[in-house]
């Protein structure tokens, strides 16, 4: 097994939920029987949302390394609301520990562990918190993308193999009313291309921060961080974290028991099926409800937020399940997904991570697909973690194990509806744009997800 430098300190952690400390790689698949199968199809599982410009034609498939990961509290998902670690904890060091597996776009999977081409973006990254992320101040501050550990590469956020992105989403508990904010992210000794749009809060409001990465290893530090959760002791989940997610939903949902906030139905699609969500078995793949609909733009080389200010300038996104159902597959269906203002785009609706979770945990039927024990991103060293998996689930307001489907009912599950209804909408997903230059319509697109999901679940041929 490949082996790093020694790595920086790692932060004092809370370790209660999951009842021990470990160092552990970030989980991957669990055999090599499917490598050479899927490499053929790897890099064409990397979501690029209708409009994004890249600098090539496709994303060159990264190695796997190891990443340096300074690890965040890890918040308890049975509490309403996640705990800050104290100012003063003292960090521990540790030492080199085993090469972790990459996540690449959404999300390339099965390559064996290998040292970095010297032509290949460094696929770990880290990215600065800043101090109360979840306040009006914390909205506006620019986070800052560097690399985990410098000896592998630089990581610049223009580049769509080592992008990061931040979605916020607010209530206010008193009105139920939702809304979106985009905090931006720019390099080490950058300046965004707009100053950042200013926000401000409704009094008692409540704001869940989500993360999304189209690298391998997105680990969070900062002043910040310790409000957030970046997965388990020395094993984040790869593209996705998450700040203060459990009180957002928290709040939420008790606006929803008051009948101050209404989650839209989903509507019937052009198929005559209801509107899939991001728990419909049609629509997840090897790790579900991961990554944002969040998009920035590019303007000489600076990142800025996507706002009438920075409209002529190159689109930024993040591959993710989640704009893969806001902005491919819901239009291909005549569908609409669930939106709020936007705050930092003068108010105009778009979709968010948050919101479409609200409205799969209020709409979507029986069986309803929620986060397995076989997702790699909730693994450890390979193998299913309940304290992570929980973890992982907290973050997207899904109930704790051991709710949901084995990793074998979820196999079975994806074969019994996501391949008919596949087959059923596939003259109308034929006639919509793929999200990738890799395949020539979405069709396509999604059948060799379908496929590779397959593979990196372990549900057999």
């Amino acid at each position: 097994m490949h082996h790093r430098a020694p790595r920086r300190p790692l932060s004092a952690v809370r370790t209660a939920l999951i009842g021990h400390r470990a160092r552990h790689r970030v989980p991957g698949a669990r055999n090599s029987r499917p490598l050479l199968a899927a490499m053929a199809v790897l890099a064409g599982l990397a979501l690029v949302v209708p409009g994004q410009a890249s600098a090539s034609a496709a994303p060159k498939p990264a190695a796997l390394q190891s990443a340096a990961s300074t690890s965040p509290t890890t918040a308890d998902p049975t509490q309403s609301r996640e705990k800050k670690a104290p100012k003063d904890a003292a960090a521990a060091s540790t030492p080199a520990q085993p090469a972790r597996k990459d996540h690449r776009g959404d999300h390339e999977r099965g390559q064996a562990p290998k040292a970095a081409p010297a032509d290949q973006p460094n696929p770990d990254c880290s990215l600065t918190v800043p101090a109360d992320p979840a306040s009006a101040a914390g909205l506006v501050t620019p986070y800052v993308l560097s690399a985990t550990d410098r000896d592998n590469g630089r990581c610049h956020e223009t580049n769509t193999d080592q992008s990061a992105f931040v979605e916020a989403t607010i209530i206010d508990p008193a009105t139920g009313r939702l809304s979106v904010y985009h905090p931006v992210v720019v390099d080490e000794g950058s300046a965004p291309a707009a100053p950042p749009v200013p926000v401000t809060l409704p009094k008692g409001a409540v704001v869940g921060v989500w993360f999304g990465f189209n690298g391998g290893n997105l680990t969070l530090d900062g002043p910040g961080a310790g409000a957030c959760v970046n997965g388990v002791p020395d094993s984040p989940f790869g593209q996705f974290a998450y700040c203060n997610a459990g009180a957002f939903f928290g709040a939420a949902n008790a606006a929803i028991s008051r009948g101050k906030l209404t989650v839209p139905p989903l509507g019937t699609g052009r198929d005559g099926l209801p509107c899939p969500t991001t728990r419909d078995f049609s629509v997840v793949d090897q790790d579900q409800s991961d990554n944002l609909a969040t998009a920035y733009r590019v303007i000489d080389g600076a990142v800025g937020q996507n706002t009438a200010a920075t409209r002529g300038g190159t689109l930024l996104t993040n591959g993710s399940d989640e704009g893969l159902l806001a902005k491919a597959i819901d239009p291909a269906l005549g569908c609409k997904p669930f939106e709020a203002p936007d705050l930092g785009d003068g108010g105009a609706m778009t979709p968010a991570l948050a919101l479409n979770e609200l409205s799969a945990a209020a709409h979507q039927v029986a069986p309803a697909a929620l986060t397995p024990t076989s997702d790699p991103m909730t693994q450890v060293d390979g193998h299913a973690d309940t304290g992570k998996t929980n973890l992982y689930r907290a973050g997207v307001d899904q109930p704790a194990l051991p709710a949901g489907q084995t990793p074998q009912e979820y196999c079975m599950n994806l074969r019994n509806i996501a391949q008919p209804r596949l087959d059923r909408d596939r003259d109308l997903f034929r006639a919509a744009p793929s999200p990738a230059p890799t395949a020539d319509n979405l069709y396509r697109f999604l059948k060799t997800r379908y496929r590779q999901s397959l593979t990196n679940l372990n549900c057999g041929d």
